[in-house]
């Protein structure tokens, strides 16, 4: 323990040395530093070309529905994944901001709670049957939605000459159609519960009618480095209007890459 605390007197004391001596050679003028105006960087005269491109945006994460009645019992882990090619152009004045715009491909994936939903049905509206009621019904049902993405957002970086660091941030829209939507039920029961074809029996629907064929969500961003989370909220309903409740789509998740 002695020899340490030796050890470590010395290492001050050679450290103050120094200091001293830097001191004594380079003093310290306040008042010059005081009134020495600060110099902003000239970002024209920076090559903001070479900075790491980032292109490419995956996600993925949890979705839901909100505005969802007592017939519609969503459940389980809903999930997202989407994936989007983009073009970043950063402004000349203040590269820090940019404006970002790309094209895409995003799906949702909901699980519902012993409820059937037909998407074939003859109505004109989307049934959401309660399978305790039903007869004949899926033990487990989803329903999956398909969209062409075109996304747009304002962009921040800490660092615009090295986008894989720092903290980011955006805000922005996304605008969608609908390419394919269908459910797929698995292990077809009957009333009392007994499996009717077997456990491994799966049914797929694919109909788009009822179905909000647009969307258009509101979108934020916020992350270090290569990896942010995001949120979405789509202010356009799920099912049309008219066809069904009003329900709209958020999602929550994990970014990685674009911002």
């Amino acid at each position: 323990m002695k020899k340490i605390l030796s050890l470590l007197i010395v290492i001050s004391a050679s450290v103050a040395t120094v200091q001293a001596q830097h001191s004594k050679h380079h003093p310290k003028d306040s008042s010059k530093i005081a009134n020495t105006p600060e110099v902003k960087k000239d970002w024209s005269k920076e090559d903001l070309n070479k900075r790491p491109a980032d292109h490419f945006v995956m996600q993925f994460g949890y979705d839901g529905w909100t505005g969802t009645p007592d017939s519609v019992r969503t459940t389980g882990f809903g999930r997202h994944f989407n994936f989007y090619v983009m073009i970043d152009k950063p402004m000349k004045t203040n590269p820090h901001i940019s404006l970002a715009y790309g094209g895409g491909i995003g799906s949702s994936n909901i699980y519902f709670d012993h409820v059937n939903v037909n998407l074939a049905g003859t109505g004109s509206t989307l049934p959401f049957t309660d399978a305790s009621t039903s007869g004949n019904h899926f033990k487990k049902m989803k329903l999956t939605t398909i969209f062409l993405e075109l996304p747009a957002e304002i962009r921040y970086y800490e660092h615009p000459e090295n986008k894989t660091t720092g903290w980011k941030a955006s805000v922005g829209v996304k605008l969608g159609l609908l390419l394919k939507s269908y459910t797929k039920g698995k292990d077809l029961q009957d009333a009392s519960g007994n499996s009717i074809y077997g456990s491994s029996y799966i049914e797929k629907v694919s109909v788009n009618r009822f179905l909000n064929p647009y969307k258009a969500s509101v979108t934020a961003r916020v992350g270090y480095g290569f990896v942010s989370l995001h949120g979405d909220f789509n202010v356009l309903g799920v099912v049309k209007s008219g066809a069904g409740p009003t329900l709209n789509n958020y999602s929550i998740g994990v970014s990685l890459g674009g911002l």
